[in-house]
């Protein structure tokens, strides 16, 4: 059975991974998290006034250990500000919820961190922390010691000051880092890039998945979208390639882009704006997948992620494939591209009860199912 209870030093809590899976195995929090609890505690760095900020709270353990400070949470990922909502039901203390991409203005005196998979990521979220942070202010980070790199504590040294590790704990270690208001000014790590053979421009923040070019499950999809359907959903939509593949063509189609990431979203639209600078018809959304959305649409089309923050798992598909049952109409498509290994062929026949595969390579395959 899950262990769901959170003892810390500051405010022992109940906590869930969200979205709820049946066969959950993982705890909410991990050591780095228990490590970073500690050490705030130990240390006597917060106080009633502290003015703190927590950014990359996975599923709410941060957030809701330290709820008495009223913590601004900032995310790139819904999904977790979704958990840690849920996580902070039984709490009476606020919380302000920020995304990734909104502006910081209000100066900090506390920056916790959990370190992220991507150190574009990281290095934009330390960019943007230096419009409130001072030479007062203390930064500290927390992850796995598989985690942290010394290109991490680089992006530390160039962007905060001077930076230096703990001693891991139960193979967790904490970042701390001396705010250095001399550090040279960066740019944010946003990348743009052609897709010449479909005639597109690609918009990409920091935390997209395929920075500098088509991933190559991406690009099978591409050669064999679904056509002539009058509304599709680019579901966990990343850059929006597929989705301005579809406009292109079904130009009078009606296309949504849905992703959990801001950071997708907002390159999604920013592409779309570029790419289609008359089009109108497409609408973006950040959303856990296709919760709460009211049907029917004619096609979805997606390449369902296989990991929740580090956590490698197939949930998020099985989410993404029971809620597109729901969404499409009656005779409706859904069109899915994965890893050969990841055996979403027998997923789709569970569910559909019927499954065609339309392509595939040494390592792809790009399957679809009719309701």
């Amino acid at each position: 059975m899950t262990e769901t209870q959170f003892n810390n030093p500051f405010l022992s809590c109940d906590l869930k991974r969200y979205p709820l899976s049946k066969n959950e195995s993982l705890r909410a929090w991990d050591a780095a998290d228990e490590l970073l609890l500690q050490h705030l505690f130990e240390s006597h760095i917060l106080h009633a006034e502290s003015r703190l900020l927590i950014i990359n709270d996975a599923f709410g353990a941060l957030t809701c250990a330290l709820s008495q400070y009223q913590p601004i949470n900032r995310s790139d990922s819904f999904v977790s500000q979704y958990s840690c909502q849920r996580n902070m039901s039984s709490i009476e203390n606020q919380v302000v919820y920020q995304s990734s991409i909104d502006e910081l203005n209000s100066p900090v005196d506390v920056v916790l961190i959990k370190v992220p998979k991507t150190l574009a990521f990281l290095q934009d979220q330390l960019i943007r922390l230096k419009s409130v942070i001072t030479p007062q202010t203390q930064v500290i980070a927390a992850g796995m010691v598989k985690q942290i790199h010394t290109s991490t504590l680089n992006l530390f040294e160039q962007n905060i000051g001077t930076t230096k590790t703990s001693l891991a704990t139960k193979k967790a270690r904490l970042i701390l880092s001396q705010v250095n208001s001399q550090t040279e000014p960066q740019t944010l790590p946003e990348s743009q890039w052609a897709v010449p053979e479909y005639n597109l421009t690609i918009v990409n923040q920091a935390n997209v998945f395929s920075r500098e070019k088509l991933d190559l499950g991406a690009r099978l999809l591409l050669e064999n979208l679904p056509k002539d359907h009058q509304s599709y959903i680019d579901l966990g939509c990343g850059n929006g390639v597929i989705g301005f593949r579809l406009q292109q063509l079904n130009p009078e189609a009606q296309i949504q882009f849905i992703d959990e990431s801001y950071m997708a979203v907002a390159s999604a639209k920013a592409g779309y704006q570029l790419n289609f600078p008359e089009g109108s018809q497409a609408t973006f959304l950040v959303n856990n997948a296709l919760t709460g959305l009211k049907p029917p649409v004619d096609c979805i089309v997606c390449n369902p992620p296989f990991h929740q923050q580090h956590a490698i798992g197939d949930h998020i598909a099985w989410q993404m494939f029971t809620q597109a049952k729901a969404m499409l109409k009656q005779g409706g498509e859904i069109s899915i591209v994965g890893n050969r290994h990841l055996q979403y062929h027998s997923k789709l026949k569970k569910i559909f009860g019927n499954v065609r595969s339309i392509a595939s390579n040494k390592k792809f395959v790009v399957l679809s199912s009719t309701k």
